[in-house]
């Protein structure tokens, strides 16, 4: 090691966002386009797949450390959702017409037209313009 230059942080750990979200797995230091950011890697469990979410510090509202049995039991409760079911009217509306929008995007099934049987899709007015 350089003298004056310390050891990137990595650890097991409970990740608390702005008080609100509590995450856990495996916590380190990434650098992205020059900027320092934290990376919860959350591992793939019971079928889930793994999760990597990227926070600029300044959000996180406290990490703690711990082993990485609890870290893990942790991560298995608690799990970021990429997109949500709320967000998928909006990424249909956005979409081209020529774009299909993957299914897993919109969980409540196709009728024969392949339009989604809750979120109206081919309802909605969309400006392609």
């Amino acid at each position: 090691m350089a003298e004056g230059k310390a050891d990137p942080f990595k650890a097991w750990a409970i990740l608390e966002i702005m008080g609100h979200r509590k995450y856990g797995g495996l916590v380190t230091e990434e650098q992205i386009a020059g900027v320092a950011f934290i990376r919860l890697d959350i591992p793939e469990s019971e079928g889930q797949p793994a999760v990597t979410q990227f926070y600029q510090p300044a959000s996180i509202y406290c990490l703690t450390p711990t082993t990485e049995a609890t870290a893990r039991a942790m991560g298995r409760r608690f799990r970021p959702e990429p997109v949500s079911r709320y967000e998928v009217p909006g990424l249909l509306a956005a979409a081209p017409e020529d774009d299909a929008i993957p299914e897993q995007l919109c969980p409540h099934g196709r009728d024969a037209d392949d339009d989604c049987l809750e979120c109206d899709a081919a309802d909605m007015e969309v400006d392609r313009g």
